[in-house]
């Protein structure tokens, strides 16, 4: 049996297709401390009269919705949004960097990350709104526009399935050390402004820039973090683990019982007014699910 396909190495779709029942155990989406007026239901992006806002565009994009006067300005593609006032857009993110591609528990934090984000979205268009997907790693970035219904978490989920399956075929190669800055800079580009983003990362290996990219995204729009953990990070067993430096050369280090490993202090997040929960990769769907509302509220 191929490893890379054995459960909670790889994203099984029909797996995230069945989340859409689980997601009910999230809560209805409230007022949050830093959203717009109304809480996370914001205006839908639609095919209304009232124009929204001038993006870039993507691929997947309806072709006429490009601003001509933009685009021969500025020499990139622009579409011009338009809405009619009722529902809300959420911008997915999935980290799958080669941190994301490990796990002793499971699944891997990346396929924990993918089913976490797939929760929320089908929670999002039951609820009559539309999702968007940005998922960035080792690969040229997966991009899907935003799309309700159905249809919209079927293209979602196939996008971090996508996503995902280029990650592993990269293998360990190494990433740029600020791709995580610019995927939060190109969410700026591309997410409406007044929507919301999700992102389920482990937050490591941040780069530069890492602190005004994710200020300015959540400036713009609301931006809750899923840092997903293992259950070594949480509870890492007492022994001596090897390790290898920077500089190539093999090291071991012993850890008391039960010692906590690494991780994002959620408490700089929330200085920043960015709303944080760990997530812990090891745990089932169904007791995920639960997890999340807290932070869905």
């Amino acid at each position: 049996m191929d490893a890379l396909k054995s459960p909670g190495v790889t994203v099984d779709i029909e797996a995230l297709l069945g989340l859409r029942y689980l997601s009910r155990r999230l809560a209805e989406p409230q007022m949050s401390a830093n959203s717009l007026p109304g809480g996370l239901v914001n205006k839908r992006r639609g095919r209304g009269l009232e124009a929204a806002e001038i993006r870039h565009f993507v691929e997947g994009d309806d072709v006429r919705l490009i601003d001509r006067n933009v685009t021969a300005r500025t020499g990139e593609l622009h579409v011009r949004t338009v809405h009619d006032e009722r529902d809300q857009t959420v911008l997915l993110m999935a980290d799958f960097r080669p941190s994301m591609l490990w796990g002793t528990r499971r699944a891997f934090r990346s396929v924990a990350a993918a089913e976490a984000l797939s929760l929320i979205g089908w929670r999002v268009v039951e609820n009559g709104g539309r999702v968007a997907l940005l998922a960035f790693g080792g690969f040229e970035p997966v991009v899907v526009p935003p799309r309700g219904r159905e249809r919209g978490m079927v293209a979602v989920i196939g996008g971090l399935a996508a996503a995902h399956s280029a990650a592993l075929a990269a293998g360990g190669e190494p990433v740029p050390e600020n791709a995580l800055t610019r995927a939060l800079e190109m969410a700026g580009r591309i997410c409406p402004s007044g929507s919301t983003v999700y992102i389920a990362s482990c937050l490591e290996d941040q780069g530069a820039g890492y602190e005004l990219a994710i200020r300015a995204l959540n400036q713009r729009c609301p931006v809750n973090v899923l840092r997903m953990t293992d259950a070594f990070e949480l509870a890492a067993p007492g022994g001596f683990y090897p390790f290898q430096s920077e500089g190539g050369t093999r090291r071991s280090a012993r850890l008391s019982r039960n010692t906590t490993v690494g991780g994002e202090d959620l408490d700089t997040l929330n200085s920043w007014k960015i709303n944080g929960l760990t997530v812990n990769a090891s745990l089932p769907p169904e007791v995920m699910a639960g997890e999340i509302g807290a932070l869905y509220v």
